[in-house]
């Protein structure tokens, strides 16, 4: 599995349709297909249970994540837990993550390979 994190507008998908993944090999739910993006929104839905997604997300060739730990801290409690928990999710994949690659302007670097 190959993790790819970046900021909102980072180029993640561009960079996924780089690799050779088209639109339709891609998803925000989690469906057998090879690309999961959005992952955070996934968190979202309910924080407590994003150490329970890990395995499954492992399963994907391609994990696109949106980069949620910088920046201000949000104010609400919800927010706040949301954050937290796809930040620690991510560092479970990219622990064993074959790859990491961080987007930045649509310029990748590897982190991780």
């Amino acid at each position: 599995m190959i993790l790819v994190v970046g900021s909102i507008g980072s180029g993640k998908r561009d960079y996924a349709r780089s690799l050779g993944y088209s639109d339709e090999a891609m998803t925000d739910r989690l469906e057998e297909k090879p690309v999961l993006y959005d992952l955070q929104e996934l968190v979202r839905n309910d924080p407590d249970s994003a150490p329970q997604l890990l395995p499954r997300l492992l399963n994907y060739e391609l994990v696109l994540c949106d980069e949620v730990g910088a920046g201000i801290i949000p104010m609400g409690r919800e927010n706040r837990a949301w954050r937290e928990a796809t930040g620690r999710l991510c560092c479970q994949l990219a622990k064993q993550a074959e790859k990491v690659v961080r987007l930045c302007c649509g310029i990748p670097t590897v982190i991780k390979e």
